[in-house]
């Protein structure tokens, strides 16, 4: 199983660990548009502040972000699982797994980024601020430039087995599933029972949990079918329908949440 996860806009502090080794990073197939990304980002940030702040979408308060980005080829290093720290992250509260599910997670779990691409939990990066829908003046839409290199690399990555994608729209633009990987691929949403919407912060909360839920038990479904029983069985509401649009759809999952927190 394969579970593709946003990143967060809050990150931790850059830890006190060796400094960024691109090398070291999980699916070295993307390492020369990580390359690209990351020279553009520091050049970006150390020559015009202001330009930067701009491109970057950051408000007054947040400039700081700009002289995080400039040191990030020298900045201590942490586990990707413990630089993201937002409301996803928080529910799924890696540090808390017991080892066979660290493990699992170690595994599973491919955090999408618009600097990096996608990393594994346990790839050792910095503090950084870039998300997927910047437009850098060289490379452009981080997505677009994004989407031949997941193309190559990510069909090998996905395996034979189900894909869970439990991305944002930003996100999910830089790669998705085409063919048979799109038939054992699911989305979810997390509905509020009673009016049937979309509410951002239990949406993050309810998927960090589900994917917590999924790590403990060690429950490996098969496919998207085989994912809704689990999840039932694990004690969620879940609503889903195979696609009826013919070949290369991915699975649709409604998970109905009845309190807001």
């Amino acid at each position: 199983m394969l579970v593709l996860l946003p990143p967060s806009e809050g990150k931790a502090p850059s830890g006190r660990g060796a400094p960024l080794k691109p090398e070291s990073l999980s699916l070295p197939g993307l390492a020369g548009a990580r390359q690209a990304v990351l020279d553009e980002l520091v050049e970006l940030c150390a020559a015009d502040e202001e330009k930067a702040r701009e491109v970057l979408g950051l408000s007054e308060g947040l400039r700081g972000e700009i002289a995080k980005n400039t040191e990030l080829r020298t900045a201590g290093t942490r586990p990707a699982g413990e630089v993201y720290t937002g409301v996803l992250y928080d529910a799924l509260d890696l540090a808390s797994l017991d080892t066979a599910g660290k493990r699992r997670a170690a595994r599973s779990l491919l955090v999408f980024s618009g600097l990096w691409g996608a990393v594994r939990v346990t790839d050792r990066i910095p503090s950084y601020r870039c998300s997927m829908g910047v437009k850098l003046p060289g490379l452009g839409v981080l997505s677009s430039h994004w989407r031949a290199p997941m193309a190559a690399v990510l069909p090998e990555v996905a395996g034979r087995g189900l894909v869970l994608d439990l991305r944002s729209s930003a996100y999910a633009a830089a790669w998705r599933p085409k063919g048979e990987i799109a038939e054992r691929t699911a989305s979810v949403r997390v509905l509020h029972a009673p009016t049937r919407k979309v509410v951002s912060h239990f949406n993050k909360a309810t998927k960090g949990r589900i994917v917590r839920s999924l790590m403990e038990s060690g429950a490996v479904p098969s496919g998207p079918a085989e994912l809704v029983q689990a999840l039932r069985d694990l004690g969620y509401a879940v609503e889903a329908a195979a696609p009826t649009a013919g070949a290369g759809k991915a699975w649709m999952l409604d998970v109905l949440v009845d309190d807001v927190h």
